[in-house]
């Protein structure tokens, strides 16, 4: 009786080790992540001026996300968060007609947000490992674009300047087995840039747009 005690138990313990994270594990995930910007609006400098009433809002974007984990031990990891490019379009808001141009999307920008975090995994001895990460981001915005009808107007040469912030997230992987798991999460990434354009080739508007946004990802792990 005792031996068949001791044997379930050790069976028990195995079966614990075997869910838990190793140091060294590499887990490489990919899927699904959206990028959902703050939906307040950017008040936009004219000539100096923030009386004309125009804003700027940016919208969502999904794509293919992927994410590097390597884990220092059972509870501290290091995680990198990379992705296929996000493109937002950017709208402008008008509602004194200062340029006739209210609810029209003003352009597309791309960005790449990479986000390196430390997470801490909680002990659970199941397959569910939850856990919360903090870090920090840089994100680079490019092929900054007018649109046809703002460009009729005059607008030219949209720059929004590069981003450093931080980053916190909530998540879990869930093992399915034979090194494979599925990922949850959620992370607030503080993305603030200056936008910066020309109206009528001198006349140069400007925008503190702060992007902010939520980034939800649904993700297909597997543990080296």
């Amino acid at each position: 009786m005792k031996k068949s005690l001791l044997a379930i138990a050790l069976l028990s313990s195995l079966s614990t080790m075997a869910l838990a994270n190793q140091a060294g594990d590499i887990l490489v995930r990919g899927g699904a992540t959206m990028v959902s910007p703050d939906s307040g609006k950017a008040a936009i400098l004219l000539g100096g001026n923030s009386d004309n009433g125009m804003s700027l809002s940016v919208d969502d974007n999904t794509q293919l996300g992927l994410n590097f984990v390597y884990f220092f031990d059972t509870n501290w990891a290091v995680e990198l968060l990379a992705a296929t490019p996000f493109t937002h379009d950017i709208t402008i808001h008008d509602p004194k007609s200062t340029l006739g141009v209210d609810g029209v999307k003003l352009a597309e920008v791309t960005q790449l947000p990479p986000t390196l975090s430390a997470l801490y995994y909680f002990d659970t001895g199941t397959a569910f490992k939850p856990y919360v990460g903090v870090g920090i981001n840089y994100t680079i915005f490019f092929d900054e674009e007018f649109e046809s009808a703002p460009k009729g107007l005059g607008l030219s040469n949209l720059e929004l300047d590069g981003s450093f912030g931080y980053s916190v997230q909530v998540g879990a992987d869930y093992d399915l087995g034979d090194n494979w798991s599925v990922n949850v999460s959620a992370r607030y990434i503080d993305i603030s840039t200056d936008a910066t354009f020309a109206v009528g080739g001198d006349n140069i508007g400007k925008a503190a747009v702060d992007v902010d946004p939520m980034v939800y990802s649904v993700m297909l792990g597997y543990t080296f």
